[in-house]
């Protein structure tokens, strides 16, 4: 198998850099959902070595982020493991409370229900006073940041009718039932946010 790799990643992952390295410089683990690649753990690793940085993803992408973790042998990070959203989540090897939580583009592909669950998950397993780091694309009421998202959702919905761009407001509901207030939205390139919350 050859190294996946996300052009996607390659191109976002110096701005989010730009905005982790200055709301996680005093977190200790940050646990990713959905590691996807592995570019962006990789990457974040190796700019951020105070982090332990815990990968995790669907058994079937895990073979394609060890890859990367094999080649660069970062010791902060951490081999992934397996969070279903429908199940509990797993506690990381050695493990210590997680106090900085990072998904990239997730809550557009998964379903609705599945959104729900990974705020509960986050209300369950993050410490108080952690930090939540969502990149993606959103709407704000009901409009979309651009014509090329319109397009995307269209794409998206057509591809897997329970996916989609999701509504702000329906975001910090669930965002709120967790504990979670939102300290800052970045407007992201390719139409995209950073959204940064805080745990009460």
């Amino acid at each position: 198998m050859n190294k996946p790799f996300s052009q996607a990643c390659e191109n976002n992952k110096r701005p989010i850099l730009n905005i982790l390295s200055k709301v996680f410089s005093q977190n200790k683990q940050v646990l990713e959902i959905g590691s996807g690649t592995g570019q962006h753990a990789v990457f974040f690793g190796q700019n951020l070595p105070h982090l332990i940085w815990q990968t995790s993803d669907l058994q079937v992408n895990h073979q394609g982020i060890n890859l990367w973790l094999d080649e660069t042998l970062l010791s902060n990070v951490q081999k992934p493991i397996v969070i279903d959203l429908n199940k509990a989540w797993p506690k990381p090897e050695n493990y210590q409370q997680v106090d900085g939580l990072y998904t990239a583009n997730t809550l557009h592909i998964i379903s609705w229900p599945l959104v729900v669950k990974f705020f509960q998950g986050i209300a369950n397993n993050l410490a108080p006073q952690g930090i939540v780091c969502i990149y993606g694309p959103f709407k704000y009421q009901g409009k979309y940041t651009s014509e090329s998202n319109a397009d995307f959702d269209l794409w998206l919905k057509n591809r897997d009718i329970d996916s989609g761009i999701r509504d702000m407001e329906a975001i910090l509901i669930l965002a709120s039932s967790a504990g979670l207030t939102l300290t800052a939205d970045h407007n992201m390139p390719a139409n995209n946010q950073l959204l940064v919350f805080s745990k009460k």
